[in-house]
């Protein structure tokens, strides 16, 4: 536990939560100034348009960059490929079960339940049909059409056979490796300068969206909240230990429960499954994981593991159906949420502003009007906590899944008794 006191005591509560506190505080000021002051809520519209074009422009060398840059320098890892692809389909394993949960629960509890908004000047893209979404949702017909922000998803397999290619030659240490290394520093720091003024730039958007839709639109948020974080709760609660179950029997399950809290309060508290991982590493060395397998599982849980984000990104796409009087059904819109809330979570997570390209996705791939983009980046402000929270704690499971996928079902008797052993 010293090293997630550690982890906490290295931030103040205004640290952690500072950037949080302004953008949602910066939400709630231009939600108030559209309902009571409209013609102030129209009038400072361009600073919200500003800053959203700043996002756009900045989404495709990001996406590219980024996953270039992470696939280019995974090679250098020599791992077993048995644990590598442990790890792997673990991660979609427990995506996909995460998808099947929330398909169910929205279905049940729509998080924008009676909502109809219609956003005048934008409309919803037309459907397209099985074999034109799969050839236009994989590939483009020119090179110049990868760099848009409507071809996410063919940019981004651009991106990984780009890095796979790059690897392939010499990894990080050759000049291009190299120089993707340095472009991602770069992109960071912008995407970091552009956050500056998110408060304002959100801000201002919200005051427009309030003083042209009315306020009722701001209840939705709370909805959509009622929603998410029992969802988030029952989760854990229930498919945790199953999991567990799966990975060590009865005592997996009360090992896990011994060992998880930790990592799920470093990650709620902190917003970061970054700074949660040292947490989650006591955790899998106290739990008897081998330490070439939560050496490798845990960087890339990190990135890829990402379960609460799977949630809540099917929330966000049900939530804009019904802002836009859609209605959130069919065998195709079920299978198209699940590889695009996958998708999202699982590639990426792990790029700076992650989250908010993988909001852009879910509004190009559904053909979404631009303007939907914050209303679903305002529900990932809102959801983070809880995410963060499933993404993080949960690596530490999907460590003791992937051991018994590796070492067999007796790993954790026999992880106990080498620690009693070592202890004698």
């Amino acid at each position: 536990m010293s090293t997630s006191s550690n982890i906490i005591k290295q931030k103040t509560f205004w640290q952690q939560y500072g950037s949080l506190i302004l953008i949602l505080g910066g939400i709630l000021v231009g939600a108030l100034i559209g309902a009571f002051a409209p013609s102030v809520g129209t009038a400072i519209k361009p600073i919200g348009d500003i800053f959203l074009n700043l996002l756009f422009t900045i989404v495709v060398p990001l996406v590219f960059v980024s996953i270039a840059s992470a696939v280019g320098s995974m090679a250098n890892m020599k791992r077993l490929g048995r644990i590598l692809g442990g790890t792997i389909g673990t991660f979609i394993f427990t995506g996909i079960i995460a998808s099947i949960c929330v398909l169910i629960w929205v279905n049940i509890f729509s998080p924008s339940a009676g909502t109809s908004i219609e956003m005048t000047g934008s409309e919803v893209g037309e459907a397209k049909t099985a074999a034109e979404l799969i050839v236009s949702s994989l590939t483009v017909s020119d090179f110049p059409e990868l760099w848009t922000k409507s071809n996410m998803l063919p940019l981004i397999i651009f991106a990984i056979i780009f890095g796979f290619c790059v690897s392939a030659c010499g990894g990080d240490e050759t000049p291009m490796g190299k120089l993707l290394i340095n472009l991602n520093d770069i992109i960071m720091k912008f995407v970091s300068v552009i956050m500056i003024i998110a408060p304002l730039g959100l801000g201002a958007y919200f005051a427009n969206l309030v003083a042209t839709y009315g306020p009722e639109i701001i209840g939705d948020y709370g909805r959509s909240m009622l929603v998410y974080y029992p969802l988030c709760l029952l989760y854990g609660v229930i498919f945790f230990p199953l999991y567990a179950f799966m990975a060590g029997g009865k005592q997996g399950v009360v090992t896990m429960i011994k060992h998880i809290f930790p990592p799920a309060i470093t990650a709620f508290a902190t917003q970061s499954s970054a700074a949660t991982i040292p947490v989650n590493k006591e955790a899998c060395d106290a739990i008897g994981v081998p330490k070439d397998i939560s050496d490798l599982v845990l960087p890339m849980g990190c990135t890829m593991h990402m379960d609460g984000s799977v949630l809540s990104s099917i929330c966000k796409i049900c939530f804009l159906y019904g802002i836009f009087g859609m209605e959130f059904s069919g065998a195709g819109t079920y299978a198209m949420s699940i590889v695009v809330a996958i998708l999202s979570a699982f590639v990426l997570s792990g790029a700076p502003g992650g989250g908010l390209v993988g909001e852009m996705l879910i509004v190009s791939m559904f053909n979404f009007p631009a303007e939907a983009f914050p209303i679903i980046a305002t529900l990932g402000f809102i959801f983070d906590p809880a995410a963060t929270c499933l993404n993080s704690s949960g690596d530490t499971i999907a460590s003791m899944m992937v051991t018994r996928l590796v070492e067999g079902k007796d790993w954790l008797v026999n992880a106990a008794a080498a620690k009693k052993q070592a202890a004698s």
